[in-house]
């Protein structure tokens, strides 16, 4: 037990990020919480401090930070246009099931519900998208309210917390002791050994299982258990949404990930399946194609086993046959420990689901100069199995997820949530906690333009990511939507783009520009060898529209649908 006695509020709560283990915090300065850093300053040796360049940025650096280490990222930010910059981050933590503490300097308490400046009632704005949003204003609260803040952020489903620190809070002096409180730490919950019974009893009676693994308080012992149980009772395994990283691809057991366009293959096994064994996602609207893939409530024909550690998700889209309230991590080493099914009917079913799968790695044709699956491919083979691949959201993400096979858990930082603009400042997350290990960010051209700012971040802290911006001249996704509803009609979705090579340079990296697959494997060579961070632009036919169309090609289809319904 720690004591303290004539602080500020400001100092108190910096003493219990030191005791909550909180080594790292990112954060883009404001008045509003200036006394935070300067309680900051005295700890320079236990906290470093990561000064960004927009407020969206660095709440997304402390998303990834959770993502990458289990424990809360750590943001400040100003009040109004700040906590507004900064709500993106806490939108994804939220989706992402990440654990996250946002901090927001607030007016001060005399001035409160005046719509003082920049003033906001933080805990009516952040309540949807938060597990917990309050306001400190009793600085001899401090602690209390920051280990309910890590308690909260990191037990049952993982999720950000938000917490509003008036300014007169946070210079105020605190006379007498104060007790900072323990450390907090996660506080999974197990499942039943009657539902682990039931679990392995519909199993056997099972003729096509299929495991689909996912979710947040995810470990890296919970894949290993997931990989022991599957091989041993020769079952495919699925991932939802960017959760491939969760068990090695490599494994014959890992048959491919439910993402945004599910490949028809895994799309058509799905729909043979007679057993889901749902270990941790929530089956949202990504991972079931828009509920398409299986029908709410009760799919037909299948029975579902949904292991989640929130009991408000289980029942709420899909009723589950056998649900299971508790942490998929401990519901998976349970598993791992019963005895195998004897002689599984489905041998030869998972054996074709790996084959579906280990088909779909091939890179086919593209339109243009450069081919996205050829450049993942010559990546792979270039980079350390351990390298942390970073990406937002956009159309080119389909050939990373196709084509670059994860081999360890947390080498892959992607929103779930599909915010644009996260693979920049999630690689300057990543190499901070990860300096030993590449880092590469991948953003198609909208995407990196909403984060690209943290470039400078990277050079301040002497960061070295390489950057890959895959230009096509257009927003893809949306542009695909569009000729997929309204054909020959763009509106909206062209864009005209900086020259990246020269824009990086001015950030001090090496760049160039790629727009030929012949030409990458050199440049990336020459990426590598910078002693700062590098960018390759890579120059990308508009026509290759996706993984799976060309532009063309949907925008005729679209035509002749059309002219067929009139």
């Amino acid at each position: 037990m720690s004591d303290r006695s004539g602080q500020t509020g400001a100092q108190l709560l910096v003493d219990c990020l030191a005791l909550q283990g909180v080594d790292r915090v990112f954060c883009v300065p404001g008045e509003s919480y200036i006394a935070v850093l300067d309680a900051l300053h005295d700890k320079k040796s236990e906290i470093e401090l990561i000064v960004c360049r927009q407020e969206g940025g660095a709440a997304n650096m402390a998303e990834a930070h959770g993502k990458l280490t289990g424990r809360p990222g750590i943001c400040f930010v100003t009040r109004g246009p700040g906590a507004t910059n900064a709500s993106i981050g806490v939108h994804t933590a939220f989706q992402d099931s990440t654990p996250m503490i946002l901090f927001i300097g607030q007016v001060g308490r005399s001035f409160a519900d005046r719509e003082g400046f920049q003033e906001v009632d933080f805990r009516a704005m952040f309540a949807p998208l938060a597990k917990w949003a309050a306001q400190i204003d009793d600085p001899a609260r401090v602690p209390e309210y920051l280990h309910r803040a890590f308690q909260t952020a990191m037990s049952g489903r993982p999720g950000p917390v938000v917490l509003a620190l008036p300014e007169d809070m946070l210079s105020e002096i605190v006379a007498g002791k104060v007790d900072l409180g323990r450390p907090a730490a996660p506080i999974p919950a197990a499942a039943r050994p009657d539902q682990i019974d039931e679990a392995m009893a519909l199993l056997a009676k099972a003729k096509r299982p299929l495991v689909i693994a996912g979710g947040g308080g995810w470990t890296k012992k919970a894949g290993r258990d997931l990989v022991a149980f599957a091989s041993r009772n020769q079952l495919p395994v699925t991932v939802s949404l960017r959760c491939q990283d969760y068990l090695p691809n490599s494994e014959p057991c890992f048959v491919g990930h439910f993402g945004i366009g599910a490949e028809p293959s895994l799309a058509k096994r799905l729909a043979e399946a007679d057993l889901l064994l749902v270990l941790g996602p929530r089956l949202g609207e990504m991972t079931t194609g828009g509920y398409t893939l299986l029908a709410p409530p009760r799919p037909a024909g299948k029975t579902v086993v949904h292991a989640h550690p929130d009991p408000n998700e289980l029942g709420r889209v899909y009723q589950a046959d056998l649900p299971i309230s508790a942490a998929a991590s401990e519901v998976i080493a349970t598993l791992a420990d019963r005895p195998a099914i004897t002689d599984p009917t489905w041998r030869e079913w998972a054996m074709a689901c790996r084959a579906d799968y280990e088909a779909s790695l091939v890179p086919t044709p593209q339109p243009g100069g450069v081919n996205l699956g050829e450049v993942i491919v010559s990546l792979r083979e270039a980079l350390p199995a351990k390298t942390i691949m970073c990406s937002g959201a956009g159309n080119y993400t389909g050939w990373l997820h196709r084509h670059w096979p994860f081999s360890e858990y947390r080498t892959q930082l992607a929103p779930t949530s599909g915010a644009m603009g996260y693979g920049v400042p999630a690689a300057v997350a990543a190499k901070l906690a990860c300096p030993d290990r590449e880092v590469v960010s991948i953003s198609g051209d909208g995407c990196f333009m909403m984060n690209g700012q943290e470039l400078a971040t990277a050079a301040q802290y002497g960061l070295k990511i390489i950057f890959i911006v895959v230009n096509n001249g257009m927003y893809g996704t949306i542009r695909m939507h569009q000729e997929r509803h309204y054909p020959a009609r763009e509106s909206g979705t062209a864009l005209v783009n900086p020259d990246f090579v020269t824009l990086a340079k001015a950030y001090g990296c090496h760049a160039e520009r790629v727009e030929a697959t012949g030409d990458f494997a050199a440049a990336l060579e020459r990426a590598r060898s910078a002693g700062t961070s590098a960018l390759i632009e890579l120059v990308t036919d508009p026509e290759a529209l996706s993984i799976r169309s060309t532009l063309a090609k949907l925008r005729d289809s679209s035509l002749q649908r059309q002219e067929q319904g009139a």
